[in-house]
């Protein structure tokens, strides 16, 4: 039983089904319509066939002392050639005492009082219709009935019914396998999406769709889940280089702690040396440190939960924060920071992470900036826009590099930081990767120009609010 409940037919039987539920309700009532119109069009015939008849009986009617009669018919028996045969006629009295009749049929109805008008009466199963007037001739009033059988109206009504009920049946059958067939066709695309896919698993999302059909709405669903399967491949090779560079940059250092590690063991060392290898220890320490918190950070950025409430933040205030928090590792290069902040609007975001996102650009800044360089922090205004821009006198960037700048773990050749002599600060790939999303998580967006030997800028772009 509870299969039973659970049993959902096909979508193309449902279709199916009402498909030819409501053809058959349209079909019935157009069929209602054909027979009430038919049937009244049958009676307003039999109706104007009775109005001659009276017409041509009227101009008969005579009287006769103190009743009517038919006396015409005597000097004229051709004036109702034609009607006799069709119509049974009775002459009554007001009170429907019969006076005179023309025609008889033991079936019809006996003469009656009726007023004037149209009657349909029921005698002996037989249905009649009967028109009735009155007509004075000479002060005597009377009654002249016409009636009419309406056995072959009957008869053709039966036959229409007969007709129709053979006909709706057979043409919901042919409908019902027509419907079925177009429902089918229809739906193989969408048979066919299903089939791809149950193939594709996380190990081969290159299948796609690639629907030749017109773009109609098969057409966009295909190519809604093609673009769907394209998203899903980027994500999935997004996170497996993720994956593959984590474990990359997490195994250089412990690799490198293992050798040093090994070397100091092999033999006994003096104390300068101990010192010196546990210097060089925890700068790899510290690395892997700064590199577990980034990935830390990166995948609580990527599930939201860093971003906590939204507060105003004046752009001049933070922005004077970030500088004042860098400016002394830039005074250690004698790297001047100029700061042109003409923005007197607001930020509506999360400051730490705002925070976060400028330190990590003015970082970047100093770091690429040869000594006694200079990093220029700029914000302005427009169209309700906050443009803030850090711009570096620093070795620039190839161009075929920038695509590249936001993605996790990219970096730009190891000859930047050689050239500079950072060997203990170079990152780890990370940090414009987190500027990025950031920036984005605040719906905002962030670009780079950059040539060689001419510097970088940096522009973050962030919806602003006025004071």
């Amino acid at each position: 039983m509870s299969r039973l409940k659970s049993y959902q037919p096909p979508i193309r039987l449902r279709l199916t089904v009402w498909y030819v539920l409501f053809l058959g309700a349209i079909l019935l009532l157009f069929s209602v319509y054909v027979y009430w119109q038919t049937q009244r069009n049958m009676i307003a015939q039999a109706d104007h066939a009775l109005e001659l008849a009276l017409a041509q009986t009227l101009i008969n009617v005579d009287r006769e002392g103190d009743r009517l009669t038919f006396k015409n018919l005597a000097n004229n028996p051709d004036a109702l050639r034609g009607i006799d045969d069709k119509f049974l006629i009775y002459l009554v009295a007001p009170d429907g005492t019969p006076w005179e009749q023309i025609g008889s049929d033991n079936h019809a109805p006996q003469p009656q009082k009726l007023p004037s008008g149209y009657h349909s009466q029921l005698a002996d199963g037989e249905s009649w219709r009967i028109l009735s007037r009155e007509v004075t001739v000479g002060g005597v009033v009377g009654h002249v009935q016409v009636l009419q059988e309406l056995e072959a109206v009957r008869l053709a009504l039966v036959s229409l019914q007969q007709q129709i009920g053979l006909a709706i049946p057979l043409a919901l059958v042919l409908a019902g396998f027509g419907g079925f067939f177009l429902a089918t066709r229809a739906l193989n695309p969408i048979n066919r999406i299903t089939q791809t896919a149950q193939s594709i698993t996380a190990e081969d999302l290159n299948r796609r769709i690639a629907y030749p059909g017109p773009r109609d709405e098969i057409g966009r669903l295909a190519q809604t889940f093609d673009g769907m399967l394209d998203r899903l491949q980027q994500a999935f090779d997004r996170e497996r280089r993720f994956t593959g560079d984590a474990a990359h940059e997490l195994r250089t250092p412990l690799a490198a702690l293992k050798g040093r590690i090994g070397v100091t063991l092999s033999q006994p060392r003096d104390n300068e040396q101990y010192v010196a290898t546990l210097q060089s220890m925890e700068e790899q320490v510290d690395r892997l440190s700064r590199l577990s918190n980034d990935l830390l950070f990166m995948a609580r950025l990527d599930q939201g939960v860093l971003k906590g409430e939204s507060e105003p933040i004046q752009v001049a205030d933070l922005l004077g924060a970030v500088v004042d928090t860098i400016r002394p590792l830039a005074a250690a290069k004698s790297i001047r920071i100029i700061e042109q902040i003409s923005a007197t609007s607001t930020i509506v975001g999360d400051m730490d992470l705002l925070i976060r996102l400028f330190l990590n650009l003015l970082d970047n800044a100093v770091k690429y900036t040869p000594a006694e360089g200079e990093v220029r922090i700029s914000a302005s205004e427009s169209n309700g826009q906050i443009h803030v821009a850090i711009a570096d006198t620093g070795l620039g960037i190839a161009a075929d590099h920038l695509p590249h700048l936001f993605e996790r773990f990219y970096r730009v050749e190891k000859s930047r930081v050689r050239r500079l002599g950072q060997n203990g600060r170079g990152g780890v790939g990370l940090g414009l990767a987190i500027a990025h999303e950031i920036t984005r998580s605040h719906g905002g967006s962030i670009s780079v120009q950059s040539q060689p030997e001419h510097g970088s800028t940096f522009t973050v772009h962030l919806s602003g609010t006025k004071i």
